[in-house]
């Protein structure tokens, strides 16, 4: 797990460039699920346990197919009569649940280091598993080869201790080594690191950026991207073939999760339009294993964001266009940081800090770029982490929404993590919902709680009971690659609000109920992304669906994330075999 979110990187556009430079110029849909004709007789049947996610008819034991659309569902007897001689039967080894939705992922930001060794507080524990699992990395790595690590995260050890070129010089010396901070924001080297990037102790800091010294000796860290630009400089470049394949590995591993839509929520942040027309083009050669909702990025270096939306126009990428497999659907602001990053925006200090972070716009600049996205149809997704965050972009749509008059674009707030009952009930009389990162509370509640903001603040994290209670359809997202794609554990953390540092829960007022939780990575998830025809087996709706070794909605929430996948199916074909 990573805490860097939703900017666009200049660490990640200088390492992955190259391998998006012959992406094309513009978007030419596959349309490969493309409706059929909807017959009077069944393409396919499903038999077996079913649980269609519906609350009016939660169980069923048949389901008929037509054209990809679910044309009957209920016992055997209900659909018969759909039947025929050609309808294919399938009988899975399992429970055949609705296709689960993460509704804000990150594809392209989670290529820069997709295949580094995860060093993060799940995969590392204790901080010496860290140093370890560095060791272990060059033991298997060739000769001269880098060992690069990723989702190192200082808060979550006691003390913050931080990985120093003595102690990675330790770990692999006769390897370079390059580990990024969870962040976002740092890199850590050892000698043979700097040596291959030409940094010595006396190459000056650039503009920007700092490489750590103690006594003018070289400590190991490398502050911010003018300074993490020099050594990524050193790294072998990613071909187009690498960047193909390591967008099939992401979707593929939503697939294994039960996942079969996603929603990209920076799309352009790094190479721009390529990146919206590379899916396309993907998808173009063989289905995508998942569905994928683009949210375009508002802001690139040198234009304004009327001229960003203007050049995304004229690529041909207007809301809601593309094909059933790869869609364009919203306009991503970002307006602060991290949280656990201390640079997201709050009303008030961080604990033992003067400050309590900055956001990243003036109100008019925030105004300006919501405008063009208003002005041109776009869904509005908003990062808000702190609360000062929300409270800034929320009293700039109050200004701007009434002049739109009434629309269902269903904007939102994403992450939205520390809201307050007022900006709650104020979110949903503007029409706005919130889409949390669950899993900020299972790994980082801790943190929050006792050295980032203290347990009154901590207790506001990630409230979905009171977003229920305020009127609203909250949905839940893994925010991949700063935690791992896995729906039914976010969701077990929504019941349960367990910590995993010491396994107490986090303000148990604010636990949901399991239908709750279900509807978040489900109906909830899928209205959010304007995909109303998914999220439930019912008729008229999709045939996206799992088949998994058990039924979330008919057993205990603790065994959740056990549950395996063996299968996803997309309009009823297949799109993942496990």
């Amino acid at each position: 797990m990573a805490s860097a979110c939703c900017s666009s990187s200049p660490v990640a556009k200088d390492h992955l460039d190259h391998g998006l430079a012959a992406a094309p110029a513009t978007a030419d849909p596959a349309h490969h699920a493309r409706r059929t004709s909807v017959s009077d007789t069944a393409d396919l049947l499903v038999v077996g346990r079913i649980a269609t996610g519906d609350p009016a008819n939660p169980s069923a034991e048949a389901m008929a197919v037509s054209g990809g659309q679910i044309v009957g569902i209920g016992t055997r007897a209900d659909v018969e009569g759909l039947v025929g001689p050609s309808t294919t039967t399938l009988a899975p080894d399992g429970f055949v649940l609705p296709g689960l939705i993460d509704p804000h992922m990150h594809i392209w930001t989670s290529l820069l280091n997709l295949r580094w060794t995860d060093l993060s507080h799940a995969r590392c524990p204790k901080f010496d598993d860290v140093l370890a699992a560095v060791k272990a990395t060059a033991q298997q790595t060739p000769p001269g080869g880098w060992v690069l690590g990723k989702a190192f995260d200082p808060s979550l050890y006691p003390g913050e201790p931080v990985v120093t070129r003595a102690l990675l010089d330790q770990a692999s010396p006769d390897h370079p080594v390059l580990i990024m901070n969870a962040s976002g924001h740092f890199f850590y080297s050892n000698s043979k690191g700097f040596e291959l990037a030409k940094v010595t102790d006396t190459t000056p800091d650039p503009p920007g950026g700092k490489f750590g010294r103690i006594d003018g000796t070289l400590d190991g860290s490398i502050g911010e991207p003018p300074a993490m630009l020099m050594m990524i400089a050193a790294l072998p470049k990613p071909t187009p073939q690498d960047i193909a394949s390591g967008i099939l590995e992401i979707l593929t591993t939503a697939a294994r999760r039960g996942v079969t839509s996603v929603r990209e929520a920076a799309t352009g942040s790094i190479s721009g339009i390529g990146e919206y027309t590379l899916l396309h083009q993907l998808n173009g050669s063989a289905r995508l294993p998942v569905r994928v909702s683009t949210a375009q990025f508002s802001v690139v270096a040198g234009r304004s964001p009327s001229e960003v939306i203007a050049d995304w126009t004229a690529a041909g990428v207007t809301p809601f266009s593309g094909d059933e497999m790869v869609r364009a659907d919203a306009w991503k602001v970002v307006t602060d940081g991290s949280n656990q990053g201390r640079s997201g925006y709050f009303m008030q200090p961080y604990l033992g800090e003067e400050s309590g972070g900055k956001t990243d716009w003036t109100p008019e600049g925030l105004r300006e770029v919501l405008g063009v996205g208003l002005d041109a149809g776009w869904q509005l997704m908003v990062h808000t982490n702190g609360d000062g965050a929300i409270e800034f972009a929320l009293t700039a749509l109050e200004e701007l929404l009434p002049k739109y008059g009434t629309t269902d674009l269903r904007h939102r707030f994403e992450h939205c993590s520390f809201a307050t009952d007022d900006q709650l009930h104020r979110m949903a009389a503007a029409g706005i919902s919130p889409s949390f990162l669950m899993n900020h509370v299972y790994f980082w509640g801790a943190a929050f709680r006792d050295t980032i903001l203290g347990p009154t603040r901590a207790n506001r994290l990630d409230r979905v009971a009171s977003a229920y209670a305020a009127g609203l359809r909250p949905s839940i997202h893994s925010d991949y690659n700063v935690t791992d794609i896995d729906p039914l554990h976010s969701a077990r953390t929504a019941v349960q609000r367990i910590l995993q540092a010491d396994g107490s829960v986090l303000n148990p007022a604010e636990c949901a109920t399991p239908e709750q939780a279900l509807a978040a990575i489900t109906t909830h998830a899928a209205w959010q992304i304007h995909a109303d025809d998914r999220g439930t087996l019912a008729v008229g709706k999709r045939a996206d669906f799992a088949v998994a070794s058990g039924d979330p909605w008919a057993s205990d929430p603790q065994g959740w994330p056990d549950i395996e996948f063996h299968a996803t199916y997309i309009d009823g074909v297949p799109a993942y075999q496990g």
